[in-house]
């Protein structure tokens, strides 16, 4: 039966169920759709055999509500959503959000904070023996101990808080069809301890084998130190290769073990996961209330790829994804493709052909399928690894044959692009391609910061290397006869960023004349490295110690220096250079980034008002790449 998966005992009666094999429960509403992962486990189960059903955003205050599909056969899937519930409902100045896209209508507070502990609770109120197996990114980065930046303290793992029996972390596709069948063949679930992927919690290690033992929760909370070293053997630990087990002890001799991650799947495996018979749209019964928000931005997008090797030490991909790329066919994405056009909504614009990151289509190098990812050593960084595979032919293969469908007008690449891998390759075929067929007007870059510094701790290239492919961007473009610009994505206040760099990186946006309309404040989110340093003020890496800006009105400074001409941040900029004593740079001059309060030709701050400039730029990126040439 091609439909949606029941949400109601009205749903199960149509199927002729009298019971379900599996009830998932989640935070997001019920997208059947493959960017979704409630929809691509369910979707699994169901081609395995099993009677899934879907309690999506269930009142928490409410028992009755996790029972309306009955007591499931074999269990509980719980997971918070396609987000963290804390970084979907605050902001990282902790202000609530406005909107929740994957609510209808873009309704906020249809969720609880830390959504897996509450749901988890909730069944176990009215459950008492049902296993429970918990996943998604919230369970999934908070697998073991982890700093929580909403309470600012290090929580433990949420397999404890939630009480329930089992986490299935990463993407999950291998280890719930194991769990699924090890359930059904009638294998309790206290004894399901031996599947790669998951996490359990054990009071012996009598049967636990060939593992490291990591610092307890007790040294963890009493001395930072011991948890930046222990989140570093956690992140050496996430290849599914060479990851060891991992042992980590709590209070009255309890101890949670991760197993080793699942094994990346194949091409025939990813072909299978997005082949499956999703409806590819919200269920209708969201229409009346305004559908959900997060379906615009992937309906007409196709996912190629997973994982990344790009590793970003903000990013929390090494920890969910994992770094080595796992990629679909072309026939697997042209069928997809065909699907979106025969929506007829469609108007002949493909979004997006990617994932975490667009031109990634092969493993880094030949021996991650088999040998799996240096554990020690980055692929990009701080240079590209010179076994490093960097060829963008076959994804230029994939976008020309899109682009030659019919009704197909246009093919955008919006999830992004390396730039430094698109300089390691040493075609230029991908860059014209890429200026040719795949920008409209603007592409969006990530060089996030311009002082080597801050670079250099977030895993991210030196600024020469974004210089470079400014001017070959800019050159590409002028040999086409096409006038496009890049749009650079820029973070504040991250590890290593002092006021010194935070002024840099002001200086350098005067100097191109670019002040942009947005700007990433660094959020620290469960299991990134970012986040290791944010809270214990060390580099994991390297053990060595880290300025890190923690107090809000520091953050707030680093953050108005980089949109400097608002002039509703004269106060905060002002205070930012008093304080790194660059007060040379308040004044007249052309260098000045603000001139001094009272001086006549300093129109006053106006809410609303553009900021004051000598000559206003017809384009504010044009004159980027102007200057950027220059330089």
């Amino acid at each position: 039966m091609h439909d949606y998966l029941p949400i109601s005992r009205t749903d199960m009666s149509i199927r002729g169920w009298n019971q379900c094999d599996f009830v998932y429960v989640s935070g997001d509403a019920y997208v059947d759709h493959p960017s979704f992962g409630t929809a691509i486990i369910s979707r699994l189960l169901e081609a395995h055999g099993y009677k899934v059903g879907i309690i999506a955003q269930p009142d928490w205050k409410d028992s009755k509500s996790i029972t309306i599909l009955g007591k499931p056969r074999l269990g509980f899937l719980v997971s918070a959503g396609n987000m963290d519930s804390m970084v979907n409902h605050y902001s990282v100045s902790k202000k609530r959000r406005k909107e929740d896209a994957y609510t209808p209508g873009g309704v906020m507070g249809k969720r609880p904070d830390y959504a897996t502990i509450v749901y988890c609770n909730l069944i176990r109120s009215v459950y008492k023996d049902v296993p429970v197996i918990i996943g998604g990114i919230e369970a999934s980065l908070r697998r073991l101990a982890h700093y929580d930046y909403w309470s600012d303290k290090l929580k433990r793992s949420v397999l404890l808080d939630s009480q329930a029996d089992l986490i299935s972390y990463g993407m999950g596709e291998r280890s719930i069809v194991e769990i699924a069948d090890a359930l059904n063949s009638g294998i309790d679930i206290k004894d399901i301890t031996f599947i790669d992927g998951t996490v359990y919690k054990t009071k012996s290690l009598e049967s636990v084998y060939d593992y490291k033992m990591l610092p307890s929760f007790t040294e963890l909370t009493s001395k930072k130190e011991e948890y930046a070293k222990s989140y570093y053997i956690q992140y050496c630990n996430t290849d599914p290769f060479t990851g060891k087990r991992l042992v980590e002890p709590y209070k009255d001799n309890l101890f949670v073990v991760q197993n080793p991650p699942s094994k990346p799947l194949d091409q025939l495996q990813m072909d299978e996961v997005y082949g499956l018979p999703y409806m590819r749209n919200y269920h209708p019964s969201y229409e009346e209330e305004g559908g959900i928000p997060a379906i615009r931005e992937i309906k007409f997008s196709l996912i190629s790829n997973r994982g990344c090797f790009g590793a970003c030490s903000f990013c929390a991909l090494t920890f969910h994804q994992g770094r080595i790329i796992q990629a679909r066919s072309h026939e697997s994405l042209i069928e997809e493709a065909k699907l979106l056009i025969e929506e007829p909504d469609f108007k002949g614009y493909i979004h997006d052909v990617g994932g975490p990151t667009a031109d990634f289509r092969f493993p880094a190098c030949e021996k991650q399928m088999t040998k799996g990812a240096c554990p020690n050593r980055q692929c990009l960084f701080p240079k590209p690894c010179e076994n490093l595979r960097a060829d963008h032919s076959d994804y230029i293969a994939l976008l020309r044959k899109l682009r030659a469908l019919p009704k197909v007008k246009k093919v955008f690449i919006r999830s992004g692009i390396r730039f430094d891998y698109v300089l390691a390759d040493p075609s230029r075929k991908f860059l014209k391609e890429l200026c040719e067929h795949h920008v409209s007007g603007q592409l969006k870059v990530a060089p996030e910061h311009v002082a080597d510094k801050v670079l250099s701790k977030m895993g991210k290239p030196q600024n020469s290397v974004y210089r470079q492919f400014v001017k070959e961007y800019k050159e590409m473009n002028s040999r086409i006869g096409k006038e496009q610009y890049l749009v650079p994505y820029l973070m504040s206040s991250h590890p290593g960023s002092s006021m010194k760099e935070a002024v840099e990186l002001a200086e350098y946006l005067r100097d191109l004349g670019y002040m942009p309309e947005q700007v990433q404040d660094f959020y620290p989110t469960p299991s990134t490295i970012s986040t290791c340093m944010y809270y214990t003020g060390y580099d994991p890496r390297t053990m060595e110690k880290v300025y890190v800006p923690v107090n809000p009105h520091e953050k707030a400074m680093q953050r108005a220096l980089i949109q400097y001409r608002n002039p509703k941040n004269y106060e905060l900029v002002a205070e930012a250079l008093k304080t790194a004593g660059r007060t040379d740079l308040i004044g007249f001059d052309k260098k000045c980034l603000i001139r001094p309060r009272g001086g006549a030709p300093y129109k006053p701050a106006v809410k609303g008002e553009a900021a004051p400039q000598k000559k206003k730029p017809k384009k504010t990126i044009r004159n980027v790449h102007k200057k950027a040439a220059k330089r």
